[in-house]
């Protein structure tokens, strides 16, 4: 108990230092109005998960561990002594810190708190702004070809490496990058957030989702790849033919987009009137990109080795901080003005620490309830009987529902897998078409649910509240969902 009171006093302080009030319009800060529309969001979505303890009957499934992997076994699941005391339930965003399965969500924690800090630092040096400048005279006159290629970088990213969390990094590189062509923050969200998100969810090589998916269901890895190109190139396409008639339009006029803000515009304005190319800041760009293109690079490698794949969290956090550190000293940043810009940096990030711990507290509130299990098992029930096309699209829906609760596709997979694999058999779906639906299912919500810690952190960084997410990206998700569901029909019909 002394602990969940550390970590409440650290929240605490944390608001109080981030100057939330009288905040400054750097770019990377996180807005009071996003965080409190968020926290709100959130703390309904709580409420809602206690509720279903006094709906639901406690229940759970039987399961083994095998090569250390723990997974459900089928038609074993029964009714146990379940409910949360409502002191568990207030205390939840903490008390998740201690639960099993934690240590992925520390390691995200460390990682956003390292990556704050050193995007504050190589932004309060201009390092970033000289950066942008820099790209800006490059591709100013080509900025609707640099559009595509640089969503098609984040898209292959996601299906080919499996990246997600990973990308974070980038993500305000991107909005950087789309303010000085002109554009909004949501358009570099878009040609990074929602690529790497989208690229992740079509599965082409996607370890952690379709590798692991797979493997559990007894099919070679990777196999049916055609089915996941073809997702992959039409998915590219719905989002490039969403953002770049956006793209345009807040070009013609700033003052139409849904995040329209003076101060912001004029502030990327200014900075390249003030432009000027210096060799020794070009260094510090050399060393950043060096940097971080070894990064890029373990990245990649790592679907390949399975070693990196266990580690590539914390050596992308100590990649990014060595680029931030090194390029920031090059530009010209003393050492102590670089240790007191990354303090307030980490400082800057911990309100949306208080989110992911909230976002994590959803699944620790249904897990020592035992009414996860109880959900699952009614779903399959739907199942029985239903027409095969209707139980693909229950298998869909079922992975949707469960990215709510769960975001770790790996840990979803073992979660659902055992289930997802019985229900195809018994309905004569392949199991190709089940790990397919349940790639999608896990990883299209990736970039919409308010319970992701990914897409948090993002919209928390650039300042942007969920609600302004919500309405301006529902349209390319309503379609999404449709071309997916088309998609899973098809692969249905012709016998994937």
């Amino acid at each position: 108990m002394n602990r969940t009171w550390i970590y409440a006093a650290i929240v605490l302080i944390a608001w109080k230092g981030t100057g939330m009030e009288q905040q400054d319009k750097r770019v990377f800060n996180i807005g009071t109005r996003s965080f409190v529309t968020a926290l709100i969001i959130l703390f309904i979505l709580m409420v809602l998960t206690y509720a279903l303890t006094f709906l639901l009957p406690a229940g759970e499934y039987e399961r083994v561990v095998t090569d250390g992997t723990e997974s459900i076994v089928a038609e074993t699941y029964h009714t146990v002594d379940g409910g949360l005391p409502f002191w568990k339930w207030l205390l939840s965003p903490f008390l998740a810190l201690g639960a099993s399965g934690s240590a992925t969500v520390i390691a995200i924690i460390a990682f956003l708190l390292v990556i704050g800090g050193a995007f504050n630092a190589m932004d309060v040096c201009g390092l970033l702004s000289y950066l942008f400048n820099r790209v800006y005279r490059m591709a100013a006159n080509q900025k609707y070809k640099l559009l595509p290629l640089v969503s098609l970088f984040f898209m292959c990213l996601g299906a080919f490496v499996g990246s997600f969390e990973e990308c974070v990094p980038l993500v305000p590189i991107a909005v950087a990058l789309a303010y000085s062509l002109g554009w909004d923050a949501l358009v570099g969200l878009g040609m990074s957030l929602l690529a790497v998100g989208f690229g992740f969810s079509t599965g082409v090589c996607n370890p952690f989702t379709v590798g692991v998916a797979q493997e559990l269901v007894g099919l070679p890895m990777f196999s049916g790849i055609w089915m996941r190109l073809l997702t992959f190139v039409l998915i590219y396409g719905l989002l490039l033919a969403f953002l770049i008639p956006y793209a345009k339009k807040i070009e013609r006029d700033p003052q139409r987009s849904l995040i329209y803000d003076s101060a912001m515009i004029d502030r990327w304005a200014s900075l390249r009137t003030e432009f000027s190319l210096e060799k020794r800041k070009d260094a510090a760009l050399v060393w950043f990109a060096s940097i971080l293109g070894v990064g890029i690079a373990l990245i990649l490698c790592s679907s390949f080795v399975p070693l990196l794949q266990d580690l590539i969290m914390p050596i992308i956090a100590l990649i990014f901080l060595l680029a931030g550190t090194i390029s920031s000293l090059v530009f010209g940043m003393g050492g102590k003005s670089y240790l007191r810009a990354f303090g307030k940096g980490m400082v800057n990030i911990l309100p949306a620490v208080l989110l992911i711990l909230m976002a994590n507290s959803i699944r620790y509130t249904m897990l020592e309830s035992k009414i996860l299990d109880t959900i699952l098992y009614q779903t399959v029930q739907l199942t029985q009987n239903a027409q095969s096309g209707v139980v693909v699209l229950l298998i869909y829906a079922l992975a949707l529902v469960m990215e709510l609760f769960i975001s770790s596709g790996s840990a979803k997979a073992f979660l659902l897998m055992p289930l997802i694999a019985p229900i195809a058999d018994l309905n004569g779906i392949s199991r190709q078409i089940s790990v397919l639906a349940y790639a999608f299912g896990d990883g299209f919500s990736n970039v919409f649910y308010p319970t992701n810690p990914v897409l948090l952190i993002s919209l928390g960084i650039v300042g942007i509240g969920y609600g302004k997410w919500f309405r301006w990206s529902a349209k390319i998700q309503i379609a999404v969902l449709a071309l997916t569901s088309a998609l899973l029909l098809f692969a249905n019909a012709v016998g994937y």
